[in-house]
């Protein structure tokens, strides 16, 4: 029965286009929203009554959850370019599965022993969004679709910590079950919207002649790649690392920034705050759409990221002065903060690839910088860990801001130059063989 259902729902996807990207946003954007429901709980439960050896149990359990996560990033920077499209459903499935598993020994094992569940939750999670995304990139609708499930993980985390608010607040759910319990209220919708996603139809002809076509990637065309871009690769990889740390402390820390500015009790602020910042991201991003030309949407995509860097550094110095409130300060560093970030996960790999025509897929460049970006969090939450004072989020992730948006700005129109000279230079080439050849 649901195979024949499957059929049908392919058939109709693929004889309208409005339906295609109408299906493609919810079962992609619910997939990834409902993985939240994994890895986000712990961030909310505050964990103060014990401390191990001088670190807080928090920052121990958050420490020990992104270092999974870090590791599964750099694993998918093999795995996931050689994705094929079978099996993907399962693997997703899966890996949630361990994800859930791993939050019942958190449950009901002891701290601080119980960390090492951490670390089990976040390793194989970090493999979900490339498997995700592998089913939207490479299609003429694919900043329509990078849109839509951008919008998951900006407002899952605080959809996720509202549920998991409601749950300490006003079920009296311990802070050690919580994660396990929230988990398991998205459980099952977790595995319908798998199912939805696994019905898409693969790209037509169309898609691949205007966004080329996607491979798996070997190690030798992963190596031919990275020589070809590796320099503006790497420059965007450095600020992409300070867009990761930035948003993951905001994500693990914002009940912390609330307690120290004396809005705490209020579930409804986490979700709160994300909404504004989804819908300005979700218009923007989207309409990247408009934009054939690869070439172009290219260069878009850098000044969004630039732009994004600019909001981040200018609200966390309106904030610093108390120009603005820390309710304003989070919306409109959340703005900056994702207008950078969403396009690195979303439409800017997808059309670097289609600018230089390679034999390549957005699962390769985006966990190169994954790995990378979830790595530099790990060491900033071991620092502040060592650190002799009490962390005071709100001053910290405002400092950030500050340095992100400086730095961030500089390495991303180095990129931009770096990659138009390329393209200059190989347009060169291109243009120098064919005239040889004549």
């Amino acid at each position: 029965m649901f195979y024949q259902l499957g059929k049908q729902i392919q058939n109709q996807l693929s004889a309208n286009t409005f339906l295609f990207c109408s299906y493609a946003i919810v079962a992609a954007c619910s997939t990834y929203a409902f993985m939240y429901g994994f890895r986000k709980p712990v961030a909310v439960g505050l964990y103060q009554e014990v401390t191990w050896l001088g670190l807080s149990l928090k920052t121990l359990y958050l420490t020990a959850q992104i270092l999974g996560y870090a590791l599964s990033k750099f694993i998918g920077i093999k795995v996931i370019s050689e994705l094929k499209s079978h099996g993907r459903a399962k693997a997703t499935l899966a890996l949630v599965f361990f994800a859930w598993f791993a939050l019942l020994g958190f449950a009901i094992t002891p701290s601080p022993w119980n960390a090492v569940f951490m670390l089990l939750n976040g390793l194989p999670l970090g493999m979900v969004w490339g498997i995700v995304f592998s089913y939207l990139e490479g299609r003429r609708v694919t900043e329509i679709l990078a849109a839509g499930l951008c919008t998951s993980f900006i407002l899952a985390s605080g959809i996720v910590k509202t549920v998991a608010s409601i749950l300490l607040l006003d079920y009296n759910v311990s802070e050690i079950w919580m994660p396990f319990v929230t988990a398991s209220m998205f459980l099952p919708f977790l595995c319908a919207s798998v199912w939805m996603l696994d019905q898409l139809p693969p790209p037509n002809q169309s898609d691949i002649e205007q966004r080329c076509k996607r491979v798996p990637m070997n190690k030798a065309s992963r190596i031919e790649l990275l020589k070809l871009l590796g320099f503006g690769i790497t420059m965007l990889i450095f600020g992409y690392i300070l867009l990761t740390i930035l948003r993951d402390l905001r994500d693990s820390f914002a009940a912390d920034v609330w307690q120290a500015t004396g809005l705490s009790g209020a579930p409804g602020l986490f979700t709160l705050t994300e909404l504004p910042i989804a819908i300005v991201v979700l218009i923007i991003i989207a309409l990247l759409k408009l934009v054939k030309n690869n070439h172009t949407a290219m260069i878009i995509n850098h000044f969004l990221i630039f732009l994004g860097f600019i909001i981040t550094l200018l609200s966390s110095l309106a904030y610093e002065h108390s120009y603005i409130g820390p309710i304003s300060w989070m919306i409109l560093n959340g703005i900056g903060l994702y207008l950078a970030y969403v396009p690195f996960t979303t439409s800017l790999f997808d059309r670097l690839i289609a600018t230089f025509n390679r034999p390549a897929n957005v699962g390769f460049l985006t966990y190169l910088a994954d790995s990378f970006g979830y790595l530099g969090t790990v060491g900033v939450m071991v620092y502040q860990s060592t650190s002799t004072h009490t962390i005071n989020w709100n001053i910290f992730l405002r400092d950030l801001g500050i340095l992100t948006g400086v730095t961030g700005g500089v390495l991303t129109l180095s990129s931009l130059a770096f990659f138009l000279y390329k393209e200059r230079k190989t347009d060169k080439e291109l243009h120098s063989l064919s005239v040889t050849k004549i």
